[in-house]
């Protein structure tokens, strides 16, 4: 399992999930959806306490993602398999992203990726 928060204005708005079935999961912070200026990450996963699942990466995180010559170029860079799209997403979309929303791996205290 890799796991990622999802901030939207640099708060923690979620956690993203690629379980280990291949499957993805993302969930809205309980802290956050009470915050009363909570705002949804995207139009597509409105602010709800039970959390989404989907086959494949969601829509919205996969149009944070750089095409073209710039994905290229990312994923020589940063040895990534081009078709590992989560992968790319939290090696990526840390910062500079269009819109609101960064995602950021989860690493535990000892520098390693929580698996």
């Amino acid at each position: 399992m890799i796991r990622a928060h999802v901030y939207k204005r640099d708060r923690v708005a979620g956690e993203l999930t690629r379980l280990e079935d291949g499957t993805y999961r993302f969930a809205y912070d309980q802290a956050y959806l009470a915050t009363p200026d909570a705002q949804p990450v995207s139009l597509t996963l409105p602010l709800r306490p039970e959390p989404y699942l989907a086959p494949d990466l969601f829509p919205f995180f996969y149009g944070l993602l750089s095409e073209g010559s710039a994905k290229d170029l990312q994923c020589r860079a940063l040895k990534i398999d081009p078709d590992d799209a989560f992968t790319r997403l939290i090696k990526t979309s840390h910062s500079d992203t269009i819109g609101s929303v960064t995602v950021r791996e989860i690493i535990d205290d000892e520098g390693v990726q929580d698996a």
